[in-house]
């Protein structure tokens, strides 16, 4: 259910997940992963309905409380291939990108 920053960083550098940020508007404006998608009711709503249930995609959150929660969301709507970043983006700015601010 959970992947490290490190495997985050190589899969999103490769292209081979998709990175969704599920904490809020305000902490996004705060610091964020370049290449993550700020989760909204309409995202939610198009992942669920559009998105292959086989689709990789990582969770991420401030410490990786929250984004395990979206995993087992998504896990209840039938994806298989849905993970939450061990850490949030705490773990992101200590171990892969000291220029993402801590908060």
């Amino acid at each position: 259910m959970e992947t490290t920053p490190e495997e985050v960083h190589e899969a999103l550098t490769a292209g081979t997940i998709r990175l969704i940020d599920v904490r809020g508007e305000d902490e996004w404006n705060t610091a964020r992963i370049e290449g993550a998608t700020l989760a909204s009711k309409e995202l939610v709503d198009e992942m669920t309905s559009d998105w292959e249930k086989d689709t990789a995609i990582v969770f991420y959150c401030h410490s990786g409380v929250r984004s395990l929660h979206a995993v087992h969301f998504f896990a209840q709507k039938g994806f298989t291939n849905v993970k939450s970043m061990a850490g949030g983006i705490e773990a992101w700015s200590v171990r892969i990108d000291p220029d993402v601010p801590r908060y």
